[in-house]
């Protein structure tokens, strides 16, 4: 059956409507402003969908960010479609027109949720009931996985964005459930943009041990330190000019070398013979120097007395470091 075809449209007032799932739905206040602006102009275009609930109540079932609109506005009614089936079979309906109305992901997830663990559903027949497959409502029942219920409130309350809590939190937690503790309560406190949150978890990811607990305790302050840093070294590349870019280029290359020759003598020097993989990368990369040797030779044709000062140091020469990576131990 049409849900939406089955009754006319209704006009309720507020007070009759139990707004039962409003905690499945996220708080998007730009979107309320925009909603109410839009029925201030021209009214309720698009009616709350509703079931029958106990005496004269009636159970929101989908147009949470229109009653909160028409609150904004001042208004006491809304125009609602009272769907003539069960409240499982509502969800069921408005899941299967999530094609057309924008809910978001997690949105989905708390709503397929609730009819699994409320309504003793399996995720086939609740797939088979809102026109789905099952591999979508497994993928968005994982976007819960591993998530807190304070994580999950929070999400709720707008403090955290869902991208925040499945891509950052929530694999955190998975890793140190502690510091993703500490980072939701900073976070609560100091929010950060999406791009300042990717990029404090990358500098996480490469950081030691010690400096993640102040990582953690501080995200902002190490992210000034480390946009500090940054401008830094771009002052400094602006300063050198192409000569110095040069330079930098030479000192990695010198640096590189020397840490792949001793490493090269290192598994050479053991009883097993060096691996296939290796030997393959070995014999790519001559080509590679040999061309570099030619071009070398073209540029610089006449011997160059070799400048001690661009020989690199053994710091330099430790594995991951390079001159355009700030030293996160120091910044933290």
């Amino acid at each position: 059956m049409d849900q939406s075809s089955a009754v006319g449209v209704l006009t309720l007032d507020l007070h009759r409507l139990e707004l039962r799932y409003a905690s499945l739905r996220l708080p998007d206040p730009p979107a309320i402003t925009r909603l109410a602006r839009s029925i201030a102009a021209d009214g309720q275009l698009v009616p709350c969908i509703v079931v029958a609930g106990e005496g004269q109540a009636f159970i929101l079932v989908d147009g949470y960010r229109r009653i909160a609109a028409l609150r904004s506005l001042g208004r006491d009614r809304a125009e609602v479609e009272c769907w003539p089936v069960d409240l499982v079979q509502a969800l069921l309906g408005v899941l299967a027109r999530t094609h057309s109305r924008s809910f978001a992901p997690i949105e989905e997830a708390f709503l397929l949720r609730e009819l699994i663990s409320g309504a003793s559903l399996s995720q086939h027949e609740v797939a088979r009931r809102c026109g789905r497959d099952v591999s979508w409502v497994n993928r968005r029942l994982q976007l819960l996985g591993g998530l807190s219920d304070a994580l999950l409130e929070a999400v709720r309350q707008g403090q955290v964005s869902t991208w925040a809590a499945v891509r950052i939190l929530g694999p955190l937690a998975r890793a140190n459930s502690a510091h993703a503790e500490r980072l939701l309560a900073t976070l609560r406190q100091t929010p950060l943009s999406t791009r300042q949150l990717a990029n404090w978890f990358a500098q996480y990811q490469r950081a030691a041990r010690p400096v993640r607990e102040r990582m953690v305790e501080s995200p902002k302050l190490l992210l000034e330190a480390v946009a500090a840093r940054q401008e830094e070294q771009l002052a400094e590349r602006l300063r050198a000019g192409p000569e110095g870019e040069v330079l930098a280029d030479v000192r990695i290359l010198e640096a590189v070398g020397t840490r792949l020759k001793r490493r090269l003598s290192a598994l050479s020097s053991s009883a097993t013979p060096l691996p296939p993989v290796v030997r393959t990368a070995v014999a790519a990369l001559q080509p590679a120097l040999e061309s570099l040797q030619r071009h070398l030779t073209r540029i610089c044709p006449h011997d160059i007395q070799r400048d001690s000062s661009i020989r690199p140091d053994a710091a330099s020469a430790r594995p991951g470091d390079t001159r355009d990576q700030s030293a996160l131990e120091s910044l933290a």
